[in-house]
């Protein structure tokens, strides 16, 4: 199984905010945020494994800035770490300015997915290899993240959480 890049996984996805998206104070509905992040991710996911892929987890979302009514938003996702059979997919999210054309960062998130055979048992996915500074940095942290995450669902012994540590020593 071959290494691929995180830049091999990535998925943008441009769209228009329409009313029937949006709540009372004319901004786009979380959830429909999080629907368009969760399509994103899933494709992302399935470039990077070539299998069917599975949501596992909304680990991280951040609603940092509204999205109003008639905006272009643009859900930009990319494999961020490859474990066994799981993926992490950090997602940003941009607004692009009505008036003078400008993108700046709303939201993001991180989603866990997990590739699957087609009975659903969980397989191998390649390994990633991260080449940006960016990249890098997401990649490393997606470890820590993850032992985070076992370590509180009493999965790991701290001990074994040697990435947690290291942030300690």
């Amino acid at each position: 199984m071959n290494a691929r890049t995180a830049e091999h996984s990535r998925t943008v996805m441009t769209d228009l905010v329409l009313p029937s998206e949006t709540n009372p104070l004319n901004n786009l509905f979380g959830g429909e945020l999080l629907a368009r992040m969760d399509r994103a991710a899933s494709i992302s996911a399935r470039r990077h494994s070539r299998r069917i892929v599975v949501t596992a987890s909304v680990n991280h979302v951040a609603f940092n800035k509204a999205v109003p009514l008639g905006s272009v938003v643009t859900v930009d996702a990319k494999v961020s770490r490859a474990f066994k059979s799981s993926m992490e997919i950090y997602i940003d999210v941009w607004v692009e300015d009505r008036e003078s054309g400008n993108r700046s960062k709303a939201n993001e998130a991180i989603y866990t997915f997990v590739a699957v055979d087609e009975t659903g048992t969980p397989v191998a996915v390649p390994e990633l290899i991260p080449e940006t500074d960016l990249e890098k940095e997401r990649y490393a942290a997606a470890l820590r993240r993850k032992q985070l995450s076992l370590l509180l669902a009493g999965k790991i012994k701290p001990n074994d959480a040697t990435e947690l540590k290291a942030l300690f020593e």
